[in-house]
């Protein structure tokens, strides 16, 4: 699938744009297994690795890592740089 195939759905997709080597990327993992667990189908997760991701990366402005980005049917509807708790994002999935 494509990153647009995999955004543009009507449920709300939160992206985690991070990298291996991030020490605040690697803390985020639990925060969003939290929050897979807590809202399950209502909303997808997935992570985009920015090394080997790059030309995506630059295609979002992405900067600073991590950084989230919640799509809703393809689009960017919220986005956040550094780490998030699982309320703050419970909130912006709720929000769409």
């Amino acid at each position: 699938m494509t990153f647009a195939e995999l955004t543009n759905t009507d449920k709300p997709v939160l992206v985690d744009f991070y990298a291996d080597w991030c020490a605040p990327c690697r803390a985020m993992k639990p925060v969003l297994e939290d929050l897979k667990a807590q809202l399950g189908e209502q909303v997808v997760i997935f992570k985009i690795d920015v090394d080997k991701n790059q030309m995506l990366a630059q295609r979002f402005n992405v900067m600073s890592i991590p950084t989230l980005i919640l799509f809703k049917k393809g689009e960017p509807v919220w986005r956040k740089t550094g780490m998030a708790s699982s309320v703050e994002l419970k909130k912006a999935v709720a929000a769409q």
